[in-house]
């Protein structure tokens, strides 16, 4: 009963996916699939899957979910997603996803921008890309739409290789977002960062840099989860940046690094920790109606896709728990990604600069607005995502293929009064300038020495996280 409750006040954003293309392999019999959500601009993007067990159903859930985070940002761009069922392990796999591609050629010619995801090594998917005569990236429907796709490759390149603290730049801004998000969040509630606790569940790509960007900003992150539990210091605070370096490419932590007074403890019991801040960045599903009441914070943020079920949302609800949905605290790496594309910033920390001065106040603005109405913090996003969607649509248009992706939108075209709570949302404006965001991001407080050597880890592609 709660749930279908939950379900009913999201049925807002409900609609009928615009495209569903369902591929059968002619010599595994596997099958594949692609959802395009929605068009903005005639384009849509979203990550290739590839697991056993991936249906139609989860790889439509997975594009609406794109359309969310796209919106969400105002980024004239739909939703997409695919997936194909199939065990990624297999020698086989390689081939056959060079087939998929083939099959579904016509989508990504102009239409679907698609990236790595779970299962597809990005590397491994423009190295698909070129077999099949697609050019050398994923990207492929957007530079193909550039007058000059020679520079957004470039520019791509340019904001896509570096490293900083060992981080890719979907790992950076990914996490930068999130902890960003939360920090919006704590000074919503009156919650200074100087004296927050947060506990972050996983320490793989996008929970480490959370971790890592959370400290720097003075939060103390009094625990972190990995395969083997839960690292616990209540005290003092871990020690980020010395974790980072002992961290696996799985994300697990070398034990043998702990401190004296560091603690392990069973995984599960990251959810009983006295903590401000929940930060579940592993699976999804993981805060349930079976576990939630074990929180004692006042806010979770999703780094993780869906990690929270609707009932569990439902009653953390009731309990006066914010929970910021995951399509406003997650997106910061596909966002960034698409601002690159578009030429709007050229490099990660341009994009952090960006994502800051859009995700505060929009996370402001969100609670704000769901306090005023007595909903949850996921109703008020899905309220403003389907505002923008609409509005987006009327200013770029929607299924037009060929229509001119990187050109501003008509100014003739008036954005309609059905629509007027968005315009209480930032919807571009760059507010910090590059170099501030630059010395956060590579900022080492002076009493803790900075260390090199951070452990790259895998990860989501920027496109589709």
């Amino acid at each position: 009963m709660t749930q279908n409750a939950v379900e009913s006040q999201l049925q807002v954003f409900e609609h009928e996916p615009y495209l569903q293309v369902t591929w059968r392999d002619s010599e595994t019999g596997a099958h594949g699939f692609v959802v395009i959500d929605q068009l903005v601009s005639g384009i849509a993007t979203g990550g290739l899957r590839m697991r056993p067990g991936c249906t139609l159903h989860e790889v439509g859930e997975l594009a609406r979910e794109m359309t969310l985070k796209m919106a969400a940002f105002g980024i004239h761009v739909g939703g997409a997603k695919g997936g194909i069922d199939f065990d990624p392990a297999d020698p086989r796999a390689g081939k056959l996803r060079e087939r998929f591609l083939r099959g579904v050629r016509p989508l990504l010619e102009r239409v679907w921008v698609t990236a790595g995801d779970l299962g597809t090594p990005q590397d491994a998917l423009d190295e698909a890309f070129a077999q099949v005569g697609l050019g050398e990236s994923s990207f492929h429907a957007a530079v193909a739409r550039a007058d000059d796709g020679a520079e957004v490759l470039s520019r791509i390149q340019q904001a896509f290789t570096p490293r900083t603290d060992g981080l890719r730049f979907s790992e950076l801004v990914g996490g930068y977002g999130v902890a960003e998000a939360a920090l919006a969040a704590l000074e919503q509630r009156d919650i200074a960062a100087s004296s927050a606790r947060a506990v972050v569940q996983g320490f793989g790509a996008m929970g480490g840099s959370t971790a890592l960007y959370l400290a720097r900003a003075g939060v103390r992150v009094v625990g972190i989860t990995d395969a083997q539990g839960l690292i616990l210091n209540t005290a003092r605070g871990l020690d980020v940046e010395l974790l980072l370096t002992a961290r696996s490419a799985s994300g697990v932590i070398d034990r043998a690094v702990l401190r004296e007074d560091d603690v392990e403890r069973p995984g599960e019991e990251w959810l009983d920790q006295d903590a401000d801040v929940l930060v579940p960045a592993a699976v999804s599903y993981t805060i349930t109606p079976d576990n939630c009441d074990r929180i004692r914070g006042r806010l979770v943020v999703e780094a993780a896709n869906v990690p929270v079920t609707p009932e569990a949302e439902h009653r953390l609800h009731r309990r006066g728990i914010t929970v910021i949905p995951d399509f406003v605290a997650n997106t910061g790496a596909a966002a960034g990604a698409w601002w690159v594309i578009l030429g709007e910033v050229v490099s990660a920390s341009g994009a952090c600069s960006r994502l800051s001065s859009e995700i505060r106040p929009l996370v402001q603005n969100l609670i704000a607005r769901a306090d005023m109405a007595g909903t949850s913090a996921r109703e008020a996003a899905v309220l403003h995502a389907r505002e923008n969607s609409q509005r987006l649509i009327l200013e770029y248009g929607g299924d037009v293929a060929f229509r001119d992706l990187y050109a501003q939108p008509p100014s003739s075209l008036p954005v309609p009064d059905a629509f007027p709570a968005a315009s209480s949302f930032p919807s571009g404006a760059v507010a910090v300038e590059e170099a501030r965001i630059e010395a956060a991001v590579t900022h080492h407080p002076d009493d803790s020495p900075t260390r090199s050597g951070v452990v790259e880890t895998g990860g989501l592609h920027p496109l589709d996280h």
